[in-house]
């Protein structure tokens, strides 16, 4: 890697990111407000993993021929059922249930798409639609 990208990789990162003492101390303050970071941390980083893995096996049947039979379908179960641990990890420090988020991701749905799926509505959401 060329050190002219190095030295503009450098210039565009904030000083938060590139310091120690600032990821601790804004660990610190989110615990003071009565947020669990370790937890979120192991529930975000975990789910980017797992998804990885069950976004592989997918890719490898779909675009390299690998079958989609039991051992895959079998290792597709394995990898979401890490994915519920980890959402498991994010219930616990934000202090709530499964069952609570499906029914706050059923209400958003049900209010974007109160019809069915809408390609358009999905393409153009209303403001403050997360």
């Amino acid at each position: 890697m060329s050190k002219e990208y190095i030295d503009f990789v450098n210039s565009v990162t904030s000083q938060q990111s590139r310091s120690h003492s600032y990821f601790q101390t804004s660990l610190d303050i989110m615990e003071e407000q009565g947020a669990h970071p370790a937890r979120l941390l192991t529930a975000a980083l975990g789910l980017i993993g797992e998804s990885s893995e069950v976004s592989e096996i997918v890719k490898k049947c779909i675009f390299q021929g690998k079958p989609y039979d039991e051992d895959a379908q079998k290792k597709l179960k394995s990898e979401l059922s890490d994915c519920m641990w980890y959402i498991a990890q994010g219930c616990i420090a934000l202090d709530t249930s499964i069952e609570e988020l499906i029914d706050i991701n059923t209400a958003k749905l049900s209010a974007r798409y109160p019809d069915g799926f809408d390609k358009d509505k999905s393409n153009n959401r209303k403001e403050g639609d997360i």
